[in-house]
C-alpha cells in the first residue's frame, strides 16, 4: 500500500473508489508541435504514438454505452491525429458534448488554419494552455515565440465567437513555473482577465489552475534543480481531505492512444492501467464494471489533493 493509499484509508476508511463516469477523456496521441517543460507525458514533434481509427470506433461504441457524457480530447496535440476531424464529427453526430485541449499555437500551423472554424461549426468546447499572462514566463515553459502565437490564436477564436457566445467556451489553463502550488484560482483569473484585455483586447471564459505533477519533463527539471524531494514533501504536507470527493479520477476515465483504460491521464503517463478486476481496455469497456471501480493510486496523487486541489477542470474546493 503506497503512502497516498494509506492517507486515504486513514481519512476515509477504505480505498479510493470512483463515483460515476461523467467524462470520457481520450488521448489521441503523443505527437505535439511543442515540447513543454512541464509536460507529464513528454509529448513532442518526435513522438509517433497515435490512436488509429479502429480504436476510435471502439471509443464511439463505448461512448454510446454510457450515455451523453462529455468527451474530452487530449494529446499531445489532439488536432495532429489524422482522423481527428472525422472522430469529432462522429462524436457530435451521436450527440456528445466534445471538449478539445489545444495548445493554441497549433491553430496557426500551415494546413491547420481551418481548424478554428471547424471547432465553431461543430460547437466544440475549448481548453487552451496559456501558463501565464506574462510573455517571459510562457517563454520559459513553452519556448520562444509561443506567447505571441498563443495571443494571435485567441484573437482568431474570439473573432469566431469563442468566449463571447455561451455555447463556445474558451477556458485557459495556468501551470506553475516551478516547484510550488498555484495561487488562488479566482484571484489569478482576475489578473489574467485584466491583463489580457488591457494588453490585447482578448477574452476568455474561465481560468483553470492545474498543479504540476512530478512526472515526465517536470520531474526531470525538478531533478536538475535538486528539488524533487522538496516538491513531493510540499504536495504531501498540503493534503486536503476536502478535495477527495471531487477528484477527477472518481468522475471520469481516460483512454490511452492504444485503447488502454486508465483512471486518469497521469496514470497513463506512468503506465498504470485500470486494475482491481475492472476492464483495462476499450474493447472490453463495460460501464457497470467501471462505474464503481477501485482506483489505482500512487505517490503522484498527492498533487491532486494539495491545497485547493487540482483537476483537468481546475481547483476542486
Amino acid at each position: 500500500m503506497n503512502d497516498f493509499e494509506k492517507q486515504i484509508t486513514e481519512t476515509a476508511g477504505n480505498g479510493l473508489l470512483s463515483l460515476e463516469i461523467e467524462t470520457l477523456q481520450v488521448n489521441l496521441g503523443l505527437r505535439c508541435n511543442q515540447q513543454c517543460n512541464h509536460c507529464h507525458l513528454e509529448a513532442s514533434p518526435h513522438r509517433s504514438e497515435m490512436m488509429e481509427w479502429p480504436t476510435m470506433r471502439l471509443v464511439l461504441e463505448a461512448a454510446r454505452s454510457f450515455g451523453w457524457g462529455r468527451i474530452d480530447l487530449t494529446g499531445g496535440a489532439p488536432e495532429l491525429n489524422p482522423h481527428f476531424r472525422r472522430f469529432v464529427e462522429a462524436l457530435r453526430q451521436d450527440g456528445h458534448p466534445v471538449q478539445v485541449r489545444t495548445n493554441l499555437t497549433l491553430l496557426l500551423e500551415p494546413g491547420l488554419w481551418k481548424i478554428p472554424k471547424f471547432f465553431r461549426d461543430h460547437q466544440v468546447q475549448l481548453v487552451a494552455s496559456l501558463p501565464c499572462y506574462l510573455e517571459e514566463n510562457v517563454r520559459a515553459q513553452r519556448g520562444k515565440g509561443v506567447y505571441e502565437k498563443s495571443i494571435e490564436a485567441i484573437r482568431r477564436l474570439n473573432a469566431l465567437g469563442y468566449a463571447l457566445e455561451p455555447n463556445l467556451p474558451l477556458n485557459l489553463v495556468y501551470n506553475p513555473g516551478g516547484p510550488f502550488l498555484p495561487p488562488p484560482q479566482s484571484l489569478l483569473e482576475e489578473d489574467y482577465r485584466r491583463e489580457l484585455r488591457s494588453r490585447f483586447g482578448i477574452a476568455f471564459t474561465r481560468l483553470f489552475t492545474i498543479t504540476n505533477m512530478p512526472l515526465g519533463r517536470f520531474r526531470a527539471e525538478l531533478n536538475r534543480q535538486n528539488q524533487e524531494q522538496n516538491y513531493r514533501t510540499l504536495l504531501r504536507e498540503s493534503f486536503n481531505q476536502e478535495t477527495v470527493a471531487g477528484l477527477m479520477c472518481r468522475h471520469q476515465i481516460s483512454v490511452g492512444w492504444d485503447g488502454t483504460l486508465y483512471d486518469c491521464d497521469f496514470n497513463l503517463a506512468l503506465g498504470l492501467p485500470v486494475n482491481h478486476g475492472a476492464p483495462d481496455h476499450i474493447q472490453s469497456f463495460r460501464p457497470s464494471a467501471l462505474m464503481k471501480r477501485r482506483i489505482v493510486t500512487g505517490e503522484h496523487c498527492f498533487a491532486c489533493t494539495a491545497g485547493s486541489g487540482s483537476s483537468c477542470g481546475g481547483v476542486l474546493v
